[in-house]
């Protein structure tokens, strides 16, 4: 009873831990498999923002177990109002689970107004569609 009761604690601690870090960073991402309704751990994601007519890097990262990025943006920096690229790389992820899948990656292009202090971009993702919108 007592490894169960820890278990439970330490997830619900790893919980907040990463809702603190998203608190702290104005951009969070999250992938949830819709195949099989689990988060999708070991997903490659990069951030570009739109300057002029070119897409500039900002920073790249990979889901956790929770399928969770919860600071996207890069440390130290304040968020500007733009044009933002999210680009989820699910070929890569699908070849590593032996899954056929079509699209071989997922850009998500959003507007940042300055209207919220935290914008999260979560993910539906199956091996032959996705679903994406502004979360909180």
């Amino acid at each position: 009873m007592n490894k169960l009761k820890n278990l439970l604690l330490g997830t619900a601690l790893s919980g907040l831990s990463s809702l603190a870090l998203a608190a702290g960073n104005p951009l969070s991402v999250h992938v949830l498999n819709l195949q099989d309704g689990l988060p999708s751990p070991g997903v490659k994601v990069s951030l570009e923002q739109l300057k002029g007519q070119s897409w500039n890097q900002l920073s790249e990262g990979t889901t956790n177990e929770q399928g969770r990025i919860t600071a996207l943006y890069p440390e130290g920096k304040k968020l500007e109002s733009g044009t933002y690229r999210v680009t989820f790389e699910t070929g890569e992820w699908f070849k590593q689970h032996a899954t056929a899948s079509f699209f071989p990656e997922v850009p998500v292009i959003f507007e940042v107004d300055g209207t919220v202090p935290h914008y999260h971009i979560p993910l539906l993702l199956s091996p032959y569609g996705f679903s994406t919108y502004r979360g909180n």
